[in-house]
């Protein structure tokens, strides 16, 4: 039987995850393996603000790590890869958030075919999962890094019966910090296939991975039904 679940993505998001596992009935064992740094000076390597037509976020962190550092481009659209992440551009004031509903291949699609003409600034981490200028050569898309994901070095918990991969990056660090015998017996719910392939010789009793790259369908694969989020 599932009950103790491992968190092991960054705050304050591991906070929302604990909140949702803890509603259905589970017990979170929050201890992240990776931790957000906010990079203050990221404007200075910033365009003219002026000049940005729009917007495009991967994930709620870089809404939030670009919202705290600037009052300003909140009436420009944004495009956004999920509904979360949406939900934190309105949270953050942004009065036009559209979401993909995806992955990044999805919120490519929906900016290919959007309207608008100009620069699209792309705040996100230092190092992206994925390249979404790549994806659009077409389009005017200028990355900004706003916040750098690190490893925590936290010890492994002792007692948990699953644990939630949240990305590629904390796939990475999971394998870099569990001993093959602590997978053995064990459940990895993975939001992604390359949130999953890191963790492929860690020797877990399974590994499931998400149907959609978001967190509903992780927590469906884990065992309960849940309405997006």
């Amino acid at each position: 039987m599932i009950r103790r679940v491992w968190i092991t993505r960054a705050q304050p998001g591991a906070a929302r995850t604990a909140a949702r596992l803890t509603a259905l009935g589970f017990a979170p064992v929050v201890t992240p393996l990776l931790t957000l740094r906010p990079l203050p000076a990221a404007l200075s390597a910033a365009p003219d603000l002026s000049t940005v037509a729009a917007l495009a976020f991967t994930s709620p962190n870089g809404v939030e790590a670009f919202a705290a550092l600037t009052p300003e481009l909140r009436d420009r659209p944004v495009y956004a890869v999920g509904d979360a992440t949406a939900e934190a551009a309105r949270a953050a004031g942004f009065t036009d958030a559209r979401s993909a509903a995806g992955d990044i291949h999805a919120l490519a699609r929906l900016i290919a075919a959007s309207p608008i003409q100009g620069l699209i600034l792309a705040p996100g981490a230092r190092e992206p999962a994925g390249d979404l200028a790549a994806l659009l050569p077409q389009r005017d898309i200028q990355r900004l890094p706003v916040y750098a994901a690190e490893e925590t070095g936290a010890t492994p918990p002792a007692d948990f019966d699953a644990v939630l991969v949240h990305s590629p990056r904390a796939a990475r660090a999971l394998a870099a910090s569990l001993a093959l015998e602590a997978a053995a017996q064990r459940l990895a719910v993975c939001i992604s296939a390359a949130a999953s392939a890191p963790l492929a010789a860690l020797g877990f009793a399974e590994i499931r991975t998400a149907d959609a790259p978001h967190e509903a369908s992780m927590l469906t694969a884990l065992g309960k039904s849940v309405s997006p989020v």
